[in-house]
C-alpha cells in the first residue's frame, strides 16, 4: 500500500517550502560575498586538489556555507516534519517547567547510573531487553526528579508509547553517552507517566551515508557498518534501539518503500524549472488554466486541485459575499512556499 494522497501532499509542501527558502539564499555569484580571508588562505594549501574542479574560490566558500544551511534545514526541520506527516505524531517535550516535577524512582535512577557506568567501562555491552527489565518495574521507593527530555517524534497509541530522537548521520564525537542517559531517563519517566503501556524509545537516522550508490540502492542500509562508523555508538546502544534509513521511514508510515516514495516526490519537484513552476502557482490570473491544473497534479497538490475542479460551484455559492470573495481571491502559496490551509478549509465547506 502506497502513501495516501494527503501524506504525499504534505510531503510535497515541505519540499516546496525547503526549495523556496534555499533558492532565496543561493549564491548566484561571489560579488556580494562576505569577506573570508582566513578561509581563502587555508584553501591555498588545497589549490592543486581544487584545480579543474573549482574555478571560483569565493563562490566555492559561499556554496559551502549554503550547503551547511541546507544540512541544517533538513536536520532540524524537514526530516522532523516529514516524520510527523507519516505517523501523525508530534514533537513532545517533558520538562519540569512544562509539567512540574517529572519523577522517576530512586531505584530506577540507580539502575540508570549503573547501566551507564558498566557501558562506559565496557563491563557490559548494550542489551535492550536487560535494560528495559531494570527500568520497567513498579518500585515502591522514593521518587525523585527526572532529567528533562524531549522526543522529536512522539506517538501515543492505545497500548504503546513510541519516542524517536532524530539524529544527524554524523553526530558529534562524545555525544552517545549523554544520549543514552537521556533515553534511559526518558523511558523510566514515560513508564511512570503511562502505566500499562509498552514504552519504546529509538534513535533514528534518516539515511545511511556508508552505502555505496554504485553498488547498492540509496535507500538501503548496513546497520552494523553504519553504527560502527559513529564514535561510541555500539558502546552504548543496542542495534534494536536504533532505526536507520528505510527502516526508520517504513516504521513511521507503517508501509514498505516509504523512503523510495519520499525521494520520488523530492525528485519530481526539485528540478531546474522549479522556480518558474512555483511562480505559476502564485499567479491567480492563470488559476483556471490547464497548465496550472497540470502543475497541481505533478506536485501532488490535491487540496488546491479539489478547489479548481469545483470552481463553478464555489463561485456560485460565494455569490456576492464580500468576505468569501476576498478569501477566494487569495493566492494559494505565500512567498515562502507555505500553502494557505485556512483558505482551503473555508472554501472546501462551500463545495
Amino acid at each position: 500500500m502506497a502513501l495516501t494522497n494527503q501524506q504525499k501532499e504534505k510531503i510535497s509542501i515541505e519540499v516546496i517550502k525547503t526549495l523556496v527558502t534555499r533558492f532565496d539564499n543561493f549564491p548566484e555569484d561571489a560579488s556580494n560575498n562576505r569577506n573570508a580571508p582566513f578561509h581563502e588562505a587555508f584553501l591555498n594549501a588545497f589549490s592543486d586538489k581544487l584545480n579543474g574542479k573549482v574555478s571560483d574560490t569565493p563562490f566555492f566558500i559561499s556554496l559551502s556555507s549554503w550547503l551547511h544551511g541546507l544540512n541544517t534545514t533538513l536536520g532540524q526541520i524537514f526530516f522532523e516534519n516529514i516524520a510527523h506527516h507519516l505517523c501523525n505524531g508530534e514533537k513532545r517535550e517533558y520538562t519540569s517547567k512544562r509539567l512540574g516535577n517529572l519523577k522517576i524512582t530512586q531505584t530506577q535512577r540507580n539502575h540508570i547510573s549503573q547501566i551507564i557506568a558498566d557501558l562506559s567501562n565496557t563491563t557490559t555491552t548494550p542489551d535492550l531487553t536487560n535494560e528495559n527489565n531494570l527500568l520497567f518495574a513498579n518500585y515502591n521507593d522514593a521518587v525523585i526528579n527526572a532529567m528533562d527530555f524531549s522526543a522529536d517524534v512522539f506517538i501515543e497509541d492505545t497500548n504503546t508509547i513510541t519516542a524517536i530522537e532524530l539524529k544527524s548521520v554524523k553526530p558529534n564525537s562524545g555525544e552517545m553517552k549523554g544520549e543514552k542517559q537521556k533515553i534511559l531517563e526518558g523511558k523510566a519517566a514515560l513508564y511512570r507517566l503511562f502505566p500499562g503501556k509498552q514504552i519504546h524509545f529509538y534513535m533514528g537516522f534518516p539515511f545511511d551515508p556508508t552505502v555505496n550508490p554504485a553498488t547498492d540502492t540509496v535507500t538501503s542500509f548496513n546497520k552494523t557498518r553504519f553504527l560502527g562508523s559513529i564514535i561510541n555508538m555500539t558502546k552504548y546502544f543496542d542495534p534494536n534501539e536504533t532505526l536507520v534509513a528505510s527502516e526508520l521511514w517504513n516504521m513511521l508510515s507503517g508501509q514498505p518503500n516509504t523512503m523510495e516514495e519520499i525521494l520520488e516526490i523530492i525528485n519530481a519537484i526539485s528540478t531546474t524549472s522549479f522556480l518558474s513552476k512555483f511562480q505559476l502557482l502564485t499567479d491567480n490570473t492563470r488559476r483556471l488554466s490547464p497548465e496550472y491544473r497540470n502543475q497541481l497534479n505533478e506536485w501532488n497538490l490535491f487540496s488546491e486541485l479539489e478547489l479548481i475542479d469545483n470552481n463553478n460551484s464555489l463561485v456560485q455559492n460565494i455569490g456576492t459575499d464580500t468576505t468569501l470573495i476576498r478569501i477566494y481571491n487569495k493566492i494559494a502559496f505565500d512567498k515562502k512556499g507555505n500553502y494557505n490551509t485556512e483558505r482551503y478549509s473555508t472554501l472546501k465547506q462551500l463545495i
